[in-house]
């Protein structure tokens, strides 16, 4: 009888036991899951984060792309343009110059009536030089085609002016320098006025200008 209930004694011993062990196990159970838990929501917050980083990065990067290929369309539209305007001066320089051998021609031709006059000694004074028509003409040309080439110097100053600020992100009231607009113009000089003007360049939202009144940029 002792013996059996020294056995009884041991079981409810042993099923206490049992059920603590079950107990701790399910509480330590329990802490990992909620660990756990919270391991996930912070895995999730930080993947939400990142989303978002990724979108806003590449938001930036597309509006980046777009300003620089807008930089890039209206570089070469300025390109293009000193391009043109290069062509147009030389055809135009070549007209010049065709005219100018012309202007001289009459010019020789009045020295030459002049002198003629005056190897006649004669005590009636020489009449002042008059041009034919045709020399009249060939010098209105050459005026002109001085004018015209002209102009198209200050178009090519403005167009250098304009990459030049495009190209180093300055403002309207920004005044280059000729070595800064060097680089931009052929062989990196300035172009002289044909009719011996003198050029200033102003800020990059004023036309450069001529010291002679009639070579201006139309406004």
């Amino acid at each position: 009888m002792k013996a059996k209930n020294v056995f009884l004694w041991l079981c409810v011993l042993a099923l206490l036991g049992g059920l603590l062990f079950l107990y701790a196990s399910n509480r330590q159970k329990d802490a990992e899951l909620t660990a756990l838990r919270e391991e996930k929501q912070q895995a999730e917050k930080l993947r939400a984060e990142l989303e978002q980083a990724k979108t806003s990065a590449v938001e930036a990067q597309n509006e980046e792309i777009a300003r620089l290929r807008k930089d890039n369309q209206e570089l070469f539209r300025l390109r293009n343009e000193i391009r043109q305007v290069r062509e147009e001066k030389q055809q135009l320089t070549q007209q010049a110059r065709t005219a100018q051998v012309e202007v001289q021609r009459a010019q020789a031709q009045a020295q030459a009536a002049r002198s003629e006059v005056q190897a006649l000694r004669t005590n009636v004074p020489p009449p002042a030089p008059v041009l034919t028509p045709e020399q009249q003409a060939a010098a209105a040309r050459y005026g002109q085609m001085q004018a015209f080439a002209c102009i198209n110097n200050l178009r090519q100053l403005d167009g250098a002016k304009q990459q030049w600020a495009l190209e180093n992100k300055k403002t309207a009231d920004a005044i280059p320098t000729a070595r800064d607009l060097a680089a931009y113009l052929k062989d990196g000089v300035l172009p002289a006025c044909p009719g011996g003007g003198a050029y200033t360049l102003n800020a990059v939202g004023t036309n450069p200008t001529c010291s002679i009144s009639a070579h201006a940029l139309p406004q």
